[in-house]
């Protein structure tokens, strides 16, 4: 009978913990230069496709500064950012963000130490 390793062994919890502060890091900068770029109107018009872009955007910038495998953590961005989609509908769009952003910690800790788990989904 095969041994079943619980899932937090199976995850370099370093990077777990590394990739959510980049990732945090990373957006909190590219939200303050946008609103400070840009009027509140564009996030009212654009905000549902210029947050997805930016996340995923930071989402490469934390693979190429823990140099994860960046497919795997696009993938990863992509589905985390699932439940972030049901916070803004509901009106939280940070706490949506913030449970993200540990969800996508937790993706990078298995993907450090699974670099094909983007092909072990498809």
């Amino acid at each position: 009978m095969p041994i079943v390793r619980p899932i937090l062994n199976a995850m370099d919890r370093s990077v777990a913990l590394k990739s959510l502060l980049v990732q945090l890091a990373a957006v909190a900068v590219v939200s303050i230069v946008l609103a400070l770029a840009l009027p509140h109107s564009f996030f009212e018009d654009w905000g549902w496709i210029s947050g997805p872009v930016a996340w995923v955007a930071c989402a490469a910038i934390t693979a190429r500064v823990l140099s994860l495998p960046i497919v795997g953590a696009l993938i990863g961005s992509i589905l985390v950012g699932l439940p972030a989609v049901v916070a803004v509908i509901v009106g939280v769009h940070w706490l949506g963000a913030l449970i993200a952003a540990v969800l996508f910690g937790l993706w990078c800790g298995r993907l450090a130490v699974d670099p094909d788990l983007d092909a072990e989904l498809v």
